[in-house]
C-alpha cells in the first residue's frame, strides 16, 4: 500500500540523511482570558515534557496517525488545523521526522492515558518553551504562536477530494452517470473516509454522479456529516456551464464551515481556479497544474481563516493508502 503526502511546510534531514523512522502529533492549543495556552505532556518512559505524538501504524497516514495519538495519549478527539514545521533529529535507528499540526481544542478534557503518559499541563507558549525536554520541539510551538498573533490559527478546513477508482469509460456502456467505483476504488473510498476524519468536515458536497457519492458515503455514514449533491459539479454541467461549477465552490467560503467537495478530473481546473483566488500566489503555486491533477481517491486539503474571511492559510495534499 502507498501514500503520498505533501505539505506547505517540508522538511528535510540533516545532511540529506534518510529517514527511517516518520511520528505524527498535533499542539493543541486554546484560549483563556484572552491568553493562549498550549497542553504538554510528560512522559515517564522518557522523563520528558513534551507535544503528544507517536509513531506511524500500519496504512496509516501522518494526519490519521497525528489524530489517533492525540486520542490515545489524552484522549481528546481532535481535529486538525494548519500544518506546523516538523521536527527532524536522531534516535538510535537513524532520522525521525514528526509531522506536526496545531488543533483548537474548544471542548473537551484532556486525560493522560496513564501508560504512555503520566501527566499533563495546559500552559502559557513561554512556559512550554522554558519545560520542553527536547530542544526540536520549539519549531513547531514558535511556528503555532506566529499563526496566533498573524489570526492565521484559528480556521476551517476545506477539502477537494478526486473520486475513487472507477470502471473504465471504454468497459461502461450506460449512462455515464452511472460509471460506479470498482473494487479497487471501493477499498480507496474507505480509506477516504478514514483521512477525512482527521478534518471531520461537517459538509460534504458532491457531483450526484454514482462514483462521487460512493467515495464520499463511507465518511458521511460514520461521521453523520450533512450531504448534498450538486449537479454543477458533474463533468457534463461543469463543461457546459464553467460559472456554475465555480459558483458552487465559491458558495462554500460564503458558508464558511467545514466542508469537503467530491468531484472529477475534469473539473478539478475550475475548482482549483476558486482556492487560487483565495490565496497568495506564492501558495497557489503549489495547487496541481498537471492533467490528472490528483490521483484517484486523493484530496487537497485548505485550512480557511476565520479571521480574515475567505483567505486560504495553508494548502496540504494528501492520498489515503490504497492497493
Amino acid at each position: 500500500m502507498e501514500a503520498t503526502e505533501s505539505r506547505t511546510t517540508p522538511a528535510a534531514a540533516p545532511g540529506d540523511a534518510p529517514v527511517k523512522v516518520v511520528a505524527a502529533g498535533a499542539l493543541c492549543w486554546r484560549e483563556r482570558e484572552g491568553k493562549l495556552q498550549v497542553l504538554m505532556i510528560h512522559r515517564p518512559r522518557y522523563d520528558d515534557w513534551s507535544w503528544p505524538k507517536g509513531k506511524l501504524d500500519d496504512g496509516e497516514t501522518t494526519p490519521e496517525c497525528a489524530v489517533r495519538e492525540v486520542r490515545e495519549e489524552v484522549g481528546l478527539r481532535i481535529s486538525l488545523g494548519i500544518p506546523l514545521p516538523p521536527t527532524v533529529y536522531p534516535v538510535a535507528s537513524g532520522m525521525k521526522i514528526v509531522h506536526y499540526w496545531a488543533s483548537h481544542v474548544d471542548s473537551g478534557k484532556a486525560r493522560p492515558d496513564g501508560k504512555e503518559v503520566d501527566g499533563i499541563r495546559w500552559c502559557s507558549p513561554e512556559e512550554a518553551a522554558e519545560s520542553l525536554t527536547n530542544p526540536t520541539d520549539k519549531l513547531p510551538l514558535q511556528e503555532l504562536v506566529l499563526a496566533y498573533d498573524e489570526q492565521r490559527l484559528l480556521t476551517w478546513p476545506l477539502i477537494v477530494v478526486r473520486h475513487a477508482k472507477a470502471k473504465p469509460r471504454s468497459s461502461w456502456t450506460r449512462a455515464e452517470g452511472d460509471r460506479p467505483l470498482v473494487a479497487t476504488g471501493l477499498r480507496q473510498a474507505m480509506a477516504v473516509s478514514r483521512l477525512l476524519v482527521a478534518w471531520r468536515p461537517k459538509r460534504v458536497v458532491s457531483s450526484p454522479w454514482v462514483r462521487c457519492v460512493q467515495t464520499v458515503k463511507p465518511y458521511v455514514k460514520a461521521e453523520g456529516a450533512k450531504f448534498k449533491t450538486v449537479d454543477a459539479l458533474t463533468e457534463h454541467n461543469a463543461k457546459r456551464k464553467p460559472g456554475k461549477a465555480r459558483g458552487a465552490v465559491e458558495g462554500l467560503f460564503d458558508k464558511a464551515k467545514s466542508a469537503a467537495v467530491c468531484t472529477h478530473r475534469p473539473v478539478l481546473p475550475l475548482v482549483f481556479d476558486v482556492l487560487a483566488a483565495h490565496m497568495s500566489e506564492e501558495m497557489a503555486a503549489g495547487l496541481p497544474v498537471k492533467d490528472p491533477y490528483l490521483a484517484p481517491g486523493e484530496s487537497v486539503i485548505c485550512q480557511v481563516s476565520s479571521a480574515d474571511e475567505g483567505r486560504i492559510v495553508s494548502l496540504e495534499k494528501y492520498r489515503a493508502f490504497d492497493d
